[in-house]
């Protein structure tokens, strides 16, 4: 369990940091062209508040950190911290689970009976 959270820190804290950098890397380039005259200092700070939000929205859409419980009780720490919503999109995907489950249980009665229906014709003629 501690190697699992120290590596979820390390994730979390390698992404903070990449953001951190970039938003002082972009900063630091409008600044530049502030003073160059090639942008006015409200264009500089309007431009900037875009690159941190497309920034976040890149982040938030594209880092996904999955977790793989190893013992009941981590399954259960991970359903705790579940949202209302994560929960209820849990129960209908292990419904559609149990659904396509039942339905190849079905198939394969229906094979096993014709199969067997096969066997016993055979076994008559």
């Amino acid at each position: 369990m501690e190697r699992l959270t120290d590596g979820l820190k390390k994730i979390l804290l390698a992404g903070i940091g990449t953001v951190a950098v970039t938003a002082e890397k972009s900063k630091d380039v409008l600044d530049d062209l502030v003073k160059k005259g090639e942008l006015t200092v409200e264009q500089g700070k309007v431009l900037n508040e875009e690159l941190k939000h497309n920034i976040k929205k890149t982040v938030k859409d594209n880092v996904n950190v999955s977790v793989k419980a190893s013992s009941p009780e981590e399954l259960t720490e991970l359903l705790g911290k579940m949202t209302p919503e994560q929960l209820e999109q849990l129960k209908e995907q292990l419904t559609k689970m149990e659904t396509a489950e039942a339905v190849d249980e079905e198939s394969e009665e229906a094979m096993k009976e014709t199969v067997e229906t096969a066997s016993e014709k055979k076994d008559e003629e």
